[in-house]
């Protein structure tokens, strides 16, 4: 959609492109207000405590003993029955801040952008440029807007750069105005203000923050990324089995070093047949003078 540029003199000097994305989106009550409860919530100090009856000053005596007195039992004066006794169960330092999805957070910001630009509200202004910090230049432009009355401000929402020094010394003292950057804007501000006033530089800025494009293409990046390692993998794979396969008739020789071994062993076999050779010709020496025993025998005996 297209809407009108205005400088600060109420003068049409242009148009620019608004996208749909952003400024086009249907008004949704319970998303804007959850993120309204949750900004209020996350501003609580949470520092609200009351005393205790540990904490109320005070004797730890029994007034009176338990029977016999005919009146009702007491145990403390800082009893929370007594005057200027601890409070029960009163409010304690807690922390009231709790965190809401970013997605949630633009979508409510979209939508009550949207609704104030349906309602004719918002005004984008082609530069904020004044040239020395005054209040009455700056009531005059907003007068010149047809933004505030005689008696009467209108709430206004300025969306600029914070760098711009004289419009932030020429507005703190205008009543219900504030300025701010497209980086600190936040519903609470939106909601409260009536008119909201934007500059053409921050409405770039605004619009790359809260374009749904900007979260659904991280997303597609980061599912995008597990896709591309595997073929990675896959490539480094083949590349390394087309190196390997040269390199395949290097590795038959460390096949062929089992039978070198077996070679080894066989010939470490024979030591223990020399062993046994030796005990042959051992035994044989012994059969062999056995004879000569019995021959000396007979011969000692054909003597006699």
């Amino acid at each position: 959609m297209n809407v009108k540029i205005l400088n600060l003199q109420n003068k049409e000097v242009g148009d620019v492109e608004l996208l749909d994305a952003v400024f086009g989106v249907e008004l949704n009550e319970a998303l804007i207000h959850s993120a309204v409860m949750n900004y209020q919530a996350n501003g609580r100090q949470g520092t609200s405590a009351t005393k205790t009856r540990g904490n109320v000053s005070g004797s730890g005596r029994k007034l009176w003993k338990q029977k016999g007195t005919g009146r009702a039992r007491i145990a403390s004066i800082r009893s929370p029955l007594w005057k200027g006794g601890g409070n029960v169960h009163g409010p304690q330092p807690r922390d009231w801040s709790y965190q809401m999805p970013k997605k949630m957070r633009r979508g409510a910001l979209r939508s009550a952008l949207s609704e104030r630009l349906r309602e004719g509200n918002l005004l984008i202004i082609d530069e904020f440029g004044f040239q020395n910090p005054k209040t009455s230049e700056f009531l005059k432009a907003i007068g010149g807007l047809a933004l505030g009355e005689k008696k009467q401000t209108v709430k206004t929402l300025i969306i600029d750069s914070l760098d711009n020094a004289n419009l932030i010394l020429s507005s703190r003292n205008v009543p219900k105005t504030k300025v701010t950057n497209s980086f600190g804007l936040n519903i609470y501000d939106i909601i409260y203000h009536e008119k909201l006033l934007i500059s053409k530089a921050a409405l770039d800025e605004l619009s790359a923050l809260l374009d749904p494009k900007r979260e659904s293409g991280k997303m597609e990046e980061i599912e995008a990324t597990p896709e591309a390692k595997p073929k990675a993998k896959k490539a480094a794979k083949s590349d390394g089995a087309a190196e390997e396969s040269p390199a395949t008739p290097v590795e038959k020789p460390k096949k062929e070093a089992k039978p070198k071994a077996e070679k080894k062993v066989k010939a470490e076999k024979p030591e223990p047949a020399a062993e046994s050779a030796d005990v042959q010709a051992d035994s044989a020496d012994e059969t062999a003078k056995a004879p000569v025993v019995e021959e000396t025998k007979q011969e000692a005996t054909d003597n006699e």
